[in-house]
């Protein structure tokens, strides 16, 4: 991994992806992105994550954060660790889960090149972490996520995608609370 998309500064303000290893649809399930909202309230509440704007897509999350505790590295790193737990029950031990023998390929596959993980890779270890310096930067990656959902087709407003904070700006109810800019 390059040195240019690192988390340096631990109390920046940083524009995130969290991807899943070889862009498997794992949030495609109503519960698998439940789990992910409650561990960053998680988060939120007991590891001084502050969060700006985010969207759960169907193999990746965009957030803008900071770490109030300064510790945006470990933050975001143990809520990978924790949900990669969660997410390998939910998806491997889950009847419900049709493509479980083919996810477990997968993860097992991308396991087997890294050393750190065992024998399950869910997350690629790269945050592509991008340092908010300026408001423009800040204003550009907000749009980027909040419009996300539109350039995918899943809604044609952005503020309609329960899974994001751009209903934030349009007064509707969002699931996780963000920080004002």
């Amino acid at each position: 991994m390059g040195s240019a998309y690192q988390i340096r500064d631990q109390g920046g303000l940083y524009y995130l992806t969290l991807q899943i290893v070889g862009w498997v649809d794992v949030f495609t399930r109503k519960e698998n992105k439940d789990l992910i909202i409650e561990n960053l309230k998680y988060c939120q509440e007991n590891k001084g994550l502050a969060i700006y704007a985010y969207v759960i897509m169907s193999n990746h999350i965009h957030i803008i954060v900071r770490s109030n505790t300064e510790n945006l590295s470990n933050t975001i790193g143990g809520f990978k660790k924790h949900v990669s737990k969660l997410l390998k029950a939910q998806l491997l031990e889950n009847n419900k889960e049709s493509r479980r023998d083919w996810m477990k390929v997968v993860f097992e596959y991308h396991a087997k090149y890294n050393k750190r993980v065992g024998d399950f890779q869910l997350w690629t270890h790269s945050n592509h972490a991008i340092l908010l310096d300026t408001e423009a930067k800040f204003e550009s990656k907000e749009n980027y996520i909040h419009l996300n959902p539109v350039r995918a087709g899943i809604v044609r407003n952005a503020e309609d995608y329960l899974y994001s904070s751009a209903g934030f700006y349009y007064d509707r109810e969002i699931l996780l609370r963000i920080e004002e800019k």
